[in-house]
């Protein structure tokens, strides 16, 4: 059964879409059933914005950019069209795009269409009936850490990827970019941030090789199949999607990797399902991935703080546009204490150069 969290709901205020006029242009567009289109939301993102539209028994997939936020990187929705483009014929576990709309005289942004991929989403709010046993879990966890070397392994010559990014100074650039946005977003005077931006640009270690990578690679981003094998049958949210070196991509992973060992004020915020019993610590992830994709990891600490800091910049990013009135969702409300958290854990990891037993 589907968790309530992951079914489409009605579409949050401030939210909506223009039925008639999406309606008319989708039908033209992509030959579809003359019949009402009701329009749903799926709930849980904190990002782009994602619909799911019903003409009929035909279900698609709509994602757009959130109000308030400058249509470039993360939110350019031509960007990840193409992503989706190139990716889908060589990776199964890839949505198939359909459409992408520039005119913003449809619903106000630019959007695109995609396939709806059914299965069950885990958060870390699913339901523990609905949530796999502890064996379970940890044949998951790693079936997780070997789908992340495949997307690091994934042709992007074949895909016409090759000029999605800049694999050269990868590192630099990332440390510098994120540096940057934290300053432009910052609200509140936060030491550990600061210590730990200036930690990250004054250590930044030799890049080891460039790879496709995903950049967001987590659970609640995979479509797990819904019997009881758990299969990961596809995967979300491509928009930062990019080339550089892949530790960068598995250093956001450990980032979100809340594990029982962490500390209270950081597991009572953890929206994710890293803590249920039968997981990988994230010293067995790094030791799975180093064996599947035959890499030597160094300096892990840096990867790992780096994606304490980008998460913690993220969610800056969502409530400056909450608290300078961009945005009326109020799940925004609170989220400056979650980066207060992410960035204690950052300085913790970097003072004792280590990601495991913090505190």
């Amino acid at each position: 059964m589907l968790s309530e969290l992951d079914k489409a709901i009605e579409v949050r205020e401030g939210q909506s879409l223009k039925t008639d006029s999406l309606e008319t242009y989708l039908q033209n567009a992509m030959d579809l059933p003359k019949t009402y289109l009701e329009i749903l939301q799926f709930p849980s993102g904190y990002s782009n914005l994602t619909y799911l539209l019903k003409f009929g028994k035909k279900e698609l997939v709509l994602r757009r950019p959130p109000k308030g936020v400058k249509i470039k990187s993360g939110h350019d929705m031509g960007r990840e069209f193409r992503i989706l483009s190139g990716l889908n014929p060589i990776y199964k576990k890839v949505p198939k795009p359909f459409l992408f709309c520039e005119d913003q005289s449809i619903i106000g942004a630019p959007f695109y269409i995609m396939e709806r991929m059914n299965g069950v989403i885990f958060r870390g709010h699913t339901p523990k009936d609905q949530l796999p046993d502890s064996n379970q879990m940890r044949n998951l966890s790693e079936a997780l850490v070997n789908t992340l070397v495949e997307i690091h392994s994934l042709d992007y010559h074949a895909a016409g990827l090759e000029n999605l990014g800049r694999p050269d100074g990868y590192i630099k650039r990332q440390i510098e970019g994120w540096t940057k946005r934290y300053i432009n977003a910052k609200t509140d005077e936060l030491k550990s941030l600061e210590k730990t931006y200036t930690w990250l640009n004054n250590n930044i270690p030799p890049e080891q090789k460039s790879a496709f990578i995903h950049n967001d690679f987590k659970y609640d981003n995979l479509i797990i199949s819904q019997n009881k094998d758990f299969k990961i049958k596809g995967i979300l949210d491509w928009e930062m999607a990019t080339l550089g070196d892949p530790l960068m991509d598995l250093g956001t992973t450990l980032g979100y990797w809340i594990q029982e060992s962490d500390p209270d004020f950081l597991k009572e915020n953890n929206m994710n399902i890293t803590l249920v019993k039968g997981n990988l610590t994230r010293s067995e992830l790094v030791e799975h991935y180093a064996k599947k994709s035959n890499t030597k990891i160094v300096d892990i600490p840096f990867y790992y703080v780096f994606g304490l800091f980008k998460i913690a910049v993220i969610i800056q990013q969502i409530y400056f546009r909450y608290k300078n009135g961009l945005s009326t969702d109020i799940r925004f409300k609170n989220l400056n204490k979650a980066v207060e958290l992410y960035g204690k854990m950052a300085l913790q990891a970097l003072q004792k150069n280590k990601i495991d037993n913090l505190y």
